[in-house]
């Protein structure tokens, strides 16, 4: 299948809606020209199976240890700008979250950032550096995640994005979770307006998720 561009169904975008996050770094990479992207410059494609990226890449997950700080720090800033998420109408940090990270050649590859929630274990952020995405490295972080909450008694992880976010909620549904819940308007109305977020969709819900760890 070729790429695929959604023409708009709602009308333009206004002034407020394309206000961007100011993100100091790419986020995704393009994979026919390797172009390190920002996150309002990112687009879709649908393509086959055959010609997704490969998952041969070596890497392991494991928990994060003191020594991982400023590994953890660095790709914070690099996802979001700072080590405090916003979910769930919370705050978290996470560098006092239980945090999981995955490595390749020794270098830190990806993230998952987690905390509990009302009994369950939250995803308070999961982030790959773009040279690692789409070769598994999310997918292990979530097993990982799913088989320590089972070992710690816990019934379901839960997180949240945004709904700009149509990758990472491909992903997660991909992985497991439903939709539990809808913040509709929360994130608009923290930020005062709907910014920009991926690919210029307008950012206005936090979309939630949960998954049992049973599965």
């Amino acid at each position: 299948m070729g790429a695929t561009e959604p023409e708009a169904q709602n009308g333009p975008v206004t002034s407020s809606m394309t206000e961007d996050y100011d993100l100091p770094f790419p986020q995704y990479r393009c994979p026919t020209c390797e172009r390190d992207l920002p996150l309002n410059e990112a687009r879709m494609t649908v393509t086959c199976a055959e010609h997704q990226p490969g998952d041969d890449l070596a890497f392991v997950v494991r928990e994060a240890g003191d020594g991982d700080r400023r590994g953890i720090e660095e790709i914070c800033d690099r996802a979001l700008g700072e080590t405090e998420i916003d979910a769930f109408e919370t705050t978290f940090d996470v560098m006092s979250g239980v945090n999981l990270i995955a490595e390749a050649d020794g270098k830190l590859a990806g993230l998952m950032s987690m905390a509990m929630k009302r009994g369950e274990l939250a995803i308070v952020l999961l982030s790959v550096y773009p040279e690692y995405q789409g070769r598994g490295v999310g997918a292990a972080l979530v097993r990982a995640a799913a088989l320590m909450a089972k070992e710690r008694g816990v019934p379901s992880l839960r997180c949240a994005t945004s709904n700009d976010d149509i990758a990472l909620l491909y992903f997660y549904q991909r992985h497991g979770f439903v939709i539990e819940d809808i913040a509709v308007g929360l994130l608009a109305d923290i930020a005062g307006s709907a910014v920009a977020g991926f690919s210029g969709i307008p950012l206005r819900d936090e979309i939630r998720l949960r998954r049992s760890v049973c599965q």
